[in-house]
């Protein structure tokens, strides 16, 4: 028995095929007429290069559910339409490695799946073009149906005197609408305003050369209006400012518009690039570096590739390296901001001051350069570091947001520069202020640190309240919580909760150990910490705890300490544990029994 070697040529149904393109490939129906304009633009490429002076034109006329695209360029012969429309996956831009470079460097397309997306809309396609090659050869005509079949006939010599290519779509049921002259416009100005050539609907100009960025204003003010009207047409919103993207050796030009308000690093940009002028997707997410998420931009390029649907950017060498020159002309405008134009800076900042901070941490320059001006939460408002740091020789700061709020009001009063660390990469940022301001001390702050800047109290008047001092460490002795006296100001403030991330631990693990059967017991007991324990600073200015000094009877002092410490935690907003809830309710119901407290009269005498 013998195999056969018969070679065999795969069949292709095209109705699964333009399925295909339609629901896999390509996003959208609409990207039948970038095919349209496109091969029109590749044909006068084509022909000007060697015909130099030929004329370049595409014209587009809707009309009753059709559409005519007119082009002069380079044109088909019989034998050409055989080869290349009749051909899928074949495309005259292809050849060998010199062939394929030479493609990308002079055409959009490279694919050869051209005039199919066309069927995407239409029924029947019909060309008719006559070759400016070949001036000889007689025009011939190309008629294909959704069905996958087509028919090719040459035609007299007046079907059409001049070379070039005219392409009839006559739409699908359902699909009208897509050949509807306002949507043909709105589709060739989305997709070709930057095409190098003059391209028309009707009597409408596509095209709009140059590009905003390339035009000659009279001042720069006036190119800031212009560039803002164009984001505002294009993306949808006023710039706060705009950067230049140029790199000539890239072939890159455009512009990047800096968002009004702010948005979550995690958004998906919405960039818009241009291969030699088409529009190739206003979804380039992979364009810029991550940390650029606070700008939209817009160019056009000659060295980027497309993917097959040219839908998308080709993840390669060449796009990584464009995406670090991109990111570096932002760098280059941030800097420039801060050496010149701090107002500007200031703005941007109030807004995108989180996407500095996740640059700044990764960038030793950018650093230097944008930490001293960026903005921080601090205890005397909303700050930059270099003022903050002008104000106070030695910068404090905390790593959570709640001891921020448990120690700002105090610190503040006592003339302490707390800088709140608790919000994204905050903490990591003040630390690192000594590397882009040599000099500067930073220091995390601590409950050793807030205690010794308060005020102690006259001993004599520490001793005179010692009873009441022992009832209090009694009472809170259970909880891990020591007791002080200092005087401090706001003396609004009767107490303050202080405790660090290592008393925290502590208390947690002995909460545990509590809680714990014998074998976990003893396993947390081996993990006892040496940390200082939190502590309940009372303020001894404050009225209240003067008058609650005073109180001679033990039970009611303890019933007070009690509700002093459950307020000095709902002021610091630290989460409460069921012993601190368990406390509060017992604090609130024996204060409400001394309020309510006759004396002489007995519980008979209530019943």
């Amino acid at each position: 028995m013998t195999a056969d070697q018969t070679p065999h040529t795969f069949q292709v149904d095209l109705r699964g095929l333009v399925d295909l393109l339609s629901h896999h490939l390509y996003s959208s129906p609409k990207v039948y007429l970038r095919e349209l304009l496109q091969n029109a633009v590749d044909a006068i490429t084509a022909r000007r290069a060697e015909q130099p002076d030929a004329p370049a034109r595409v014209r587009l006329y809707a009309e009753g559910g059709s559409l005519r695209v007119e082009d002069s360029g380079i044109g088909l012969t019989e034998q050409d339409v055989h080869s290349l429309l009749a051909t899928i996956g074949r495309s005259s831009k292809r050849g060998g490695a010199e062939g394929i470079a030479s493609a990308r460097a002079e055409f959009l397309g490279q694919f050869g799946i051209g005039l199919l997306a066309c069927f995407v809309v239409a029924a029947e396609i019909r060309v008719v073009s006559r070759s400016a090659r070949t001036p000889g050869a007689p025009p011939v005509e190309w008629v294909a149906r959704d069905d996958g079949s087509y028919t090719v006939r040459t035609l007299a010599d007046d079907a059409r005197t001049e070379p070039g290519t005219t392409v009839h779509l006559t739409a699908r049921p359902g699909c009208g609408d897509w050949l509807a002259e306002e949507r043909v416009v709105s589709l060739a100005r989305d997709f070709g305003s930057l095409l190098p050539y003059d391209v028309r609907v009707g009597g409408t100009a596509v095209t709009e050369l140059p590009a905003p960025w390339d035009r000659t204003y009279p001042s720069p003010a006036a190119r800031r209006v212009a560039l803002a009207g164009h984001c505002h047409d294009l993306f949808g919103f006023a710039p706060l400012d705009s950067i230049d993207l140029d790199l000539p050796l890239a072939g890159v030009r455009g512009v990047a518009y800096v968002l009004p308000s702010a948005v979550s690093p995690a958004q998906r940009a919405g960039h818009r690039v241009h291969l030699k002028g088409m529009l190739l997707t206003d979804r380039a997410d992979e364009l810029l570096p991550e940390w650029a998420f606070f700008v939209r931009c817009v160019l056009d390029t000659d060295c980027l590739r497309p993917t097959a649907s040219r839908e998308a950017l080709y993840a390669d060498e060449t796009l990584a390296a464009v995406r670090e020159a991109l990111g570096e002309r932002i760098r280059e405008w941030l800097t420039g901001l801060a050496a010149g134009d701090p107002e500007r800076l200031a703005q941007f900042l109030a807004v995108h001051h989180l996407g500095v901070k996740s640059l700044a941490r990764h960038d030793p320059q950018m650093l230097r350069t944008m930490l001293p001006w960026l903005p921080f939460e601090t205890t005397d408002g909303r700050l930059s570091l270099e003022e903050f740091a002008r104000r106070h020789p030695v910068i404090h700061y905390t790593r959570t947001v709640e001891e921020f709020r448990q120690v700002a009001p105090i610190a503040s009063a006592q003339g302490i520069g707390v800088v709140n660390g608790g919000y994204t990469y905050d903490t990591e940022l003040v630390e690192r202020l000594p590397e882009a301001r040599p000099g500067t001390v930073v220091a995390e702050l601590d409950a050793d640190t807030v205690t010794a800047h308060l005020d102690a109290v006259d001993p004599d008047a520490e001793l005179a309240l010692a009873g009441f001092l022992s009832v209090a460490r009694a009472t809170l002795d259970p909880l891990g919580c020591d007791v002080s006296l200092r005087s401090f100001h706001p003396l609004t403030v009767p107490a303050l909760h202080l405790d660090d991330r290592a008393a925290r631990h502590e208390q947690a693990r002995a909460d545990a150990e509590e809680q714990a059967d014998d074998l976990w017991a003893g396993i947390l007991g081996s993990l006892r910490g040496s940390a200082p324990r939190a502590r309940l600073v009372l303020n001894h200015l404050n009225p209240l705890v003067r008058r609650v000094g005073g109180l001679g009877e033990p039970a009611l002092a303890a019933s007070a300490v009690e509700a002093l410490y459950g307020q000095a935690l709902l002021m610091a907003r630290r989460p409460l544990r069921p012993t601190d809830s368990a406390l509060l309710n017992r604090a609130f119901l024996g204060l409400l029994e001394w309020a309510t407290h006759t004396p002489g009269r007995s519980e008979e005498a209530d019943g």
